[in-house]
């Protein structure tokens, strides 16, 4: 039978911040019991809550009914203990606890709730089954490193709300029932009830209504807004995710640049008291892309891509000839010291991945003996070989990894593979947290499928002053103001500065393909907006969930949100997404059809 708290009751320290400085003093704790031990006439309960555990003290003076009560705990019954503050005995000190040189002497004790025995143990030594755990996250949200991830985040929005209001910057909210206009993802939709037949979205970002502030004389404005996009899902992806999005009138990319810069600083420094010298080095998306296969480039380690085409344009290897009369080159990364743990076992397995996101193929030299081991030797004479060994820097005890495709496929594979041997190789420093603005990036990028110009960023996104002759002529040529900002290979802030002219936002749509009847419908609000005064502005949206499972040292999102969704997009806890009832279907106008199977 559950016991009930009293006026008596009133908690003087969370578990964790019980010290040697309180000994002697009458304390009243509360939590969940990680363990009880049974020593017989020693009973200890170690009480947890989400400042840490303190060790409970039961003994031969405690009173009989107290010590009896505290022989039935079981493992996460909740806790009100009353008691007083001594030293541990000798050889009882736990120097791993910020508690461990004390223990509460428990003078009095109350079960406030008994638990079942749970599914698994609640604690960070036994690895859970993702599906157990995230079915069970109430659970799950118990374990101490959890709680440092979640507390972690915390202070990480605190900490940008702080910084941004001592800045000038309003928070202000935007809605989140909005017009549909897809920004690249597909919109999760929202049917109206009064006028059926039509939508609301939820927003993918506040990009329009955060202009539109600036239109409105608002000046700066800060949010940690909500997103949502239907896209497939990820480690550091969520169908849903906060951003820390602000915007500024009257600012420049380096203005806004800064602005971010110091968050960062700020929050590094109070959060993890690590020192980020500013301002962050800068690469552009071109020099990234050549250098790392990544517009997101992880440079705590080199391997950087090597082109080989000018040595290999005239050898006898059609797969390297061709590529490069296509327009496409012959690019490589060399593994120092790599040839014993990339076995040709293991370079097989690369290959299957390389072909697995786009690659034809994936050729290689690996250097074991004294004669190294080429994929495609026969088709080389020993010169050209030699050259390729020169231009690669190969040594006795490296690999050599290569592409030869359109730059589309030969840098973003062979990125990939490198950033999959920066972990398998062990070549990423402990604790380093690498800081790069990656800048000028195309403004337009080509779909094959549609055969037309799609915005990289967003079409509100204002062009390089210098490329704007080329809007109609030569859109590949055209690079934008825009900036993200990249932390240990994740792209943590997307930005740019804002068209503010109407006429040149027209323009801009009408590269993009939009008629003027698509332009009126998914924008037009905004390019009216535009007609009357609209002062210079930019800004961006930096994820916080992203920040947050960096800093932390997360391998996932799901570390560091509360309540999280798996690969499709379900929650395992509540098993959304869930049927609706065909009566609330009926009143909102919308009748649903399931495809059947057609497998056998």
């Amino acid at each position: 039978m559950a016991e009930f708290l009293n006026q008596n009751d009133r908690r003087t320290h969370y578990c964790g911040t019980v010290t040697e400085q309180d000994i002697g003093k009458e304390v009243c704790v509360m939590g969940w019991a990680q363990r009880q031990r049974d020593l017989g006439a020693l009973i200890f309960i170690d009480l947890r809550d989400r400042t840490g555990i303190v060790q409970l003290a039961f003994d031969d003076t405690t009173d009989r009914a107290i010590f009896e009560k505290a022989f039935g705990i079981r493992s996460e019954y909740v806790l009100c203990a009353h008691g007083t503050v001594r030293p541990r005995g000798e050889g009882a000190i736990n120097p791993n606890l910020p508690t461990g040189k004390v223990e509460i002497f428990v003078t009095e004790l109350k079960i406030l709730s008994a638990a079942q025995t749970p599914p698994f143990e609640i604690n960070d030594a036994k690895k859970t089954k993702d599906e157990i755990a995230l079915k069970h996250r109430y659970l799950d949200l118990r374990r101490p490193s959890l709680q440092r991830n979640i507390k972690m985040r915390h202070d990480i929005a605190r900490v940008a709300r702080e910084y941004y209001y001592e800045n000038g910057f309003y928070e202000i909210e935007t809605p989140m029932m909005i017009k549909s206009t897809p920004e690249g993802a597909r919109d999760y939709l929202i049917p109206s009830r009064i006028h059926k037949g039509s939508f609301y979205a939820l927003p993918q970002s506040p990009q329009m209504y955060k202009q539109l502030l600036m239109l409105s004389g608002y000046d700066r404005y800060i949010q940690l807004a909500r997103c949502f996009r239907d896209e497939d899902l990820r480690a550091d992806r969520q169908p849903e995710f906060t951003q820390i999005d602000l915007e500024m009138s009257f600012a420049t990319q380096e203005d806004i640049m800064q602005m971010n810069e110091g968050f960062i600083k700020r929050v590094f420094k109070e959060v993890l008291n690590v020192d980020v010298p500013t301002p962050l080095p800068r690469m552009t998306f071109a020099d990234a892309m050549s250098r790392y296969g990544s517009d997101k480039p992880d440079t705590r380690f080199g391997m950087e891509l090597q082109d080989l085409s000018d040595v290999v344009k005239g050898c006898g290897f059609p797969v390297f000839t061709s590529a490069i009369e296509a327009g496409g080159s012959v690019r490589c990364i060399v593994a120092k010291n790599a040839a014993q743990t990339l076995t040709r076992k293991e370079i097989d397995k690369l290959t299957e991945h390389a072909r697995g996101i786009g690659a034809k193929g994936l050729a290689y030299i690996r250097w074991v003996d004294e004669t190294p081991t080429c994929s495609f030797a026969k088709f080389m004479t020993p010169e050209e070989l030699d050259a390729i060994l020169a231009a690669g820097g190969m040594e006795k005890g490296d690999v050599m990894l290569i592409v030869a495709d359109k730059n589309k496929v030969t840098l973003p594979v062979l990125g990939a593979l490198r950033s999959i041997l920066g972990k398998k190789l062990d070549l990423i420093p402990e604790g380093a947290f690498n800081f790069l603005w990656v800048v000028e990036f195309p403004f337009f990028e080509w779909n094959e499928e549609t055969e037309h110009w799609d915005a990289m960023h967003h079409p509100f996104t204002m062009p390089l002053q210098e490329c704007l002759p080329y809007l109609e002529s030569d859109p590949g040529r055209v690079r934008a103001e825009c900036y993200d900002m990249v932390l240990n290979g994740t792209e943590l802030l997307s930005g740019s500065i804002r068209i503010t002219d109407w006429q040149l936002q027209e323009k801009m749509f009408k590269a993009l393909g939009l008629t003027p009847e698509d332009i009126e419908a998914k924008f037009g609000f905004l390019v009216e907006a535009y007609k009357y005064g609209a002062p210079p502005h930019g800004g961006s949206g930096m994820g916080l969930d992203r920040l947050a499972m960096v800093m932390s040292g997360a391998d996932s999102l799901r570390d560091v949100v509360a309540f999280p969704k798996v690969q499709n997009a379900s929650e395992l806890m509540s098993q959304c997404p869930t049927p609706v009832a065909a009566k609330d279907l009926a009143e909102l106008g919308i009748a649903v059809t399931v495809e059947e199977s057609t497998e056998a």
